[in-house]
């Protein structure tokens, strides 16, 4: 039984210990009752040690088809699958992050040119502005020019046709003075001083 505990994995050895340990304390129990009822025993062998060494072929068999070297390998497999998989969510959060950089300066960039942009458009609007109301001043002095001058003109055509108006009916007064105070030889009198007179 020694040397198959040498051949034996650790795991293995330690359960054949405790299987062995098992059938020591049974016996000590059974010994301190007394014997007071017989087990049944086959071929010398009590019914738990027929159970330790059936456990312990079972896992020799298992040691000898190397399972566990199967079972570790099979673990071994996974865990650098694992690490695989580690490894590439590190590359991928690696690229995320390099990506998420890349976009916050490319945002920083678009805010800045925002900025900028909205600036220039709020000095191209002031500057529209000024120069709307340079022009609409401009534009109400002329209309203001332009009105004066109609004014100027109505008046001159206003005092010229008033002045033909009095000249007409001055005219016509003095047509109408001469005719009634004029006779013919009032007439005669006025053109011979008017040829003397020259």
């Amino acid at each position: 039984m020694a040397e198959e505990a040498s051949t034996m994995s650790p795991g293995s050895a330690e359960v054949a210990h405790n299987l062995a340990e098992a059938d020591h304390m049974e016996g000590l129990v059974q010994h301190s009752s007394g014997g007071e009822h017989a087990e049944m025993a086959a071929l010398g062998m009590t019914p738990a040690a027929w159970v330790s060494l059936a456990m312990l072929a079972f896992i020799l068999i298992l040691v000898w088809k190397k399972v566990p070297s199967l079972i570790g390998k099979a673990l071994d497999g996974r865990i650098a699958e694992i690490k695989k998989q580690l490894e590439e969510a590190s590359k991928l959060r690696a690229e995320a992050e390099a990506l998420k950089a890349e976009y916050q300066k490319k945002l920083a960039a678009v805010a800045s040119e925002a900025e900028t942009l909205r600036a220039h458009a709020a000095e191209e609007a002031a500057a529209l502005i000024e120069d709307a109301k340079v022009d609409a001043a401009a534009l109400v002095k002329r209309r203001e020019k332009m009105a004066k001058e109609k004014i100027e003109a109505a008046e001159r055509a206003a005092l010229t046709e008033i002045r033909a108006r009095t000249v007409a009916a001055a005219a016509t007064a003095a047509a109408n003075l001469i005719a009634e105070n004029h006779d013919a030889a009032a007439d005669k009198a006025l053109v011979d001083s008017t040829i003397k007179a020259l």
